[in-house]
């Protein structure tokens, strides 16, 4: 299998990533919480978050992304991803309609991709094991998820301060595959640009997939 040389995948995220911190830290921290609506502590200069259910601070104006602990995240994609966020994107209240991807501004150019990078992955993941899945997702008390009743097994949890979203997955038989959807609160259009959510989705999975490592012997009973 064909892999990215470390070099040219660094290559690829370190561009943006200090294109947007540049941007980041000429910005008026006040200006960024009225617009996203996340508290700014002046006291230590850092905006307070959750991002897939855990709490951070990112610092300003040198962009850092810490836990409560103290550990950064490693991921130049969700540091970008908040960047551009605190960059360019508004908050809005979700008027409690959600949408599928090809629904928002542009997903429909774009969905071909979105399909195979995260509903795709998303069913592979998880579809084969619906039982793992509700594991997690009730499992895992700081996502705070809910459950929904489409689906053999769906989801609403909070992506970032007030921007929810849901998974559902449906199980294969012998004649189909594992099926997926993600659905996004139409609140999502105005804090991210089409590919940015399509990156929500990525990231989502990616953690998702890591919080299998919290429900060891579910996993080794499954293997």
């Amino acid at each position: 299998m064909n892999k990215t040389p470390p070099r040219e995948k660094d290559q690829k995220t370190q561009a943006p990533l200090a294109h947007y911190q540049g941007i980041y830290k000429t910005l008026d921290p006040h200006e960024i919480a009225r617009r996203c609506a996340l508290p700014f502590d002046e006291k230590i200069s850092a905006f307070s978050l959750r991002l897939v259910g855990k709490d951070y601070r990112a610092a300003f104006p040198g962009f850092e992304l810490r836990d409560r602990t103290g550990a950064g995240v490693k991921s130049p994609y969700e540091k970008i991803l908040l960047l551009r966020y605190l960059c360019e994107g508004k908050y809005f209240d979700s008027t409690g309609k959600s949408l599928a991807y090809n629904q928002i501004p542009w997903g429909a150019v774009y969905y071909p991709n979105f399909e195979g990078r995260c509903i795709r992955r998303f069913a592979r993941s998880f579809g084969n094991d619906i039982a793992l899945f509700r594991q997690i997702m009730e499992g895992t008390e700081s996502l705070r998820a809910r459950a929904l009743p489409q689906g053999d097994a769906g989801y609403r949890f909070e992506f970032i301060n007030g921007l929810f979203m849901s998974l559902l997955l449906w199980a294969g038989d012998d004649e189909f595959p594992p099926g997926a959807q993600i659905l996004f609160d139409d609140n999502f259009v105005f804090a991210f640009s089409a590919e940015d959510i399509a990156a929500v989705g990525e990231v989502v999975i990616e953690r998702l997939t890591g919080f299998r490592n919290n429900f060891p012997a579910r996993t080794k009973e499954k293997g």
